[in-house]
């Protein structure tokens, strides 16, 4: 079963500037090291366990959804799952008609030398950014989420991650089957959208549609597609921050 939102991944051209940006924001930002498919990243870990992977392509690898999703603009493009039973969630999905691919081996290497190695199952298009992946650690999670999990401007944790759609009835059948229980209507006036809010541990996924031929998730689709549209992070004992640009350029805002 999904138990919450494992991290999010912000995609962005230049590793060590977004380093800095997010650092000078407030937050802390711990480099990660490299994949063995041609990424590097640098991670900031929240008190609730989850995290934001900031993630840079060392050489364009033109197929991948996210150096795709980082030539229209980047920012957020992704989400994580945790769960209990990778193989379980992944074939439960499938069964509510979600292409998702075989779980395949991950390795990073950390700036210590340290390997690390896990799991993913990766959501297929036209599902891919709608569906969580889901990952299966090897080797123990806390080597692979930075221990340093306080920030100056007293961010804690990811509140909600709001996913575009097109049909939130359909997206959402995989997230009700895995977790047995259907969603809560999620009406985002603000937005001009409508649509399907879950509640999972700690967090909340809401899969929105646009209700006219306007607006900010019409806009978005017509432009990105269905995708991660923004994240909510939850501040508590600081001041937040007054990088709105750098925020607004990765599409997270403060709870």
């Amino acid at each position: 079963m999904f138990t919450g939102i494992d991290h999010i991944v912000v995609a962005v051209q230049d590793l060590e500037t977004a380093i800095r940006e997010f650092g000078a924001a407030g937050f802390t930002v711990v480099r990660g090291g490299r994949h063995n498919i041609g990424t590097h990243n640098a991670l900031i870990a929240f008190a609730d366990g989850s995290y934001i992977e900031l993630i840079a392509f060392l050489t364009p690898i033109p197929a991948h959804p996210w150096y795709r999703a980082l030539e229209r603009g980047g920012g957020l493009v992704d989400f994580c799952m945790r769960t209990t039973d990778l193989g379980r969630d992944a074939e439960v999905m499938r069964r509510a008609g979600a292409s998702i691919g075989d779980a395949a081996a991950m390795t990073r290497d950390r700036p210590d030398g340290y390997r690390l190695v896990w799991k993913l199952a990766i959501p297929q298009a036209p599902m891919n950014g709608q569906l969580p992946f889901l990952i299966e650690d090897q080797t123990p999670r806390d080597e692979r989420v930075p221990r340093e999990r306080s920030h100056p401007n007293g961010a804690i944790g990811i509140a909600r991650v709001t996913l575009a759609v097109e049909n939130p009835g359909t997206t959402s059948a995989a997230y009700a089957r895995v977790l047995g229980r259907p969603g809560a209507p999620a009406n985002r006036t603000d937005l001009d959208a409508f649509g399907v809010r879950f509640t999972i541990g700690e967090n909340e996924i809401e899969l929105v549609a646009p209700k006219s031929s306007s607006g900010p998730i019409r806009d978005w689709i017509d432009s990105r597609g269905a995708s991660p549209f923004a994240a909510r992070l939850l501040l508590t004992g600081g001041a937040g921050t007054s990088e709105s640009r750098l925020l607004e350029r990765a599409r997270l805002t403060f709870a």
